[in-house]
């Protein structure tokens, strides 16, 4: 009974998480593939596209990739691969971050739309140098968190069209534009808060240092 009983729970975790895995790389391959078979594109990113035709489909590939190379890199966490599929995730978000910028300027549906992306865009690569920098001075806990509010950052992508389609169910048309704006601000948003709360209620305290009369009873017993 004891070794069913984990394989259950495993099988039961994986069943949890076949759905959000088939969203997330349904959304991935759709946004590659868009930037190579964009008949059907709305005019709004029919505009962007004309106005910039390297930067929106590199921005759209690259945006694609991270939605599989993120969750890719923090699996392999622990092991030899973890290092190599980290680098090309970071050169792969370092560029859709920086096309994220212009993509979002260009011909924006509101400006307050075009700020969040802007924000999301540079959060992104503050986060990834912040990660860069935390894991070359050894500071390996600080490298997770800021690894893991970067993951909650590309989440965006998939709430932004969660919150989308909910709007073409519920929403009223004429409030759209206001609702754009909002879900440029809090489909990465809400993520990034939701992680970062987590980390800090799940913050280890650091080690107490120990006191003299510690310190002199552990001696004798080291020796």
């Amino acid at each position: 009974m004891n070794k069913i009983s984990p394989r259950i729970g495993s099988v039961c975790r994986w069943l949890m998480l076949a759905p959000l895995a088939s969203f997330v790389i349904y959304v991935a391959v759709r946004g590659i593939s868009e930037s190579f078979d964009n008949e059907g594109f709305p005019e709004a990113l029919a505009v962007k596209l004309e106005l910039l035709p390297i930067i929106f489909p590199v921005h759209m590939v690259t945006g694609g990739l991270a939605l599989l190379l993120v969750p890719l890199v923090l699996y392999l966490r622990g092991t030899r691969w973890h290092r190599l599929v980290g680098r090309i995730t970071a050169i792969d978000i370092l560029i859709a971050g920086i096309t994220a910028i212009p993509v979002a300027v260009v011909v924006p549906v509101t400006g307050i739309s075009a700020a969040g992306f802007v924000a999301q865009g540079i959060t992104w690569i503050v986060l990834l140098g912040l990660g860069i920098w935390n894991i070359r001075v050894g500071r390996v806990a600080s490298h997770r968190a800021c690894m893991l509010m970067m993951a909650a950052v590309t989440s965006g992508a998939l709430f932004f069209r969660i919150y989308l389609g909910l709007w073409k169910v519920f929403g009223v048309s004429e409030y759209f534009e206001a609702f754009y704006a909002l879900d440029a601000w809090i489909a990465w948003g809400l993520p990034l808060i939701g992680v970062a709360l987590w980390l800090r209620l799940n913050r280890r305290p650091p080690p107490r240092p120990a006191t003299p009369r510690e310190t002199a009873s552990a001696g004798p017993a080291m020796g």
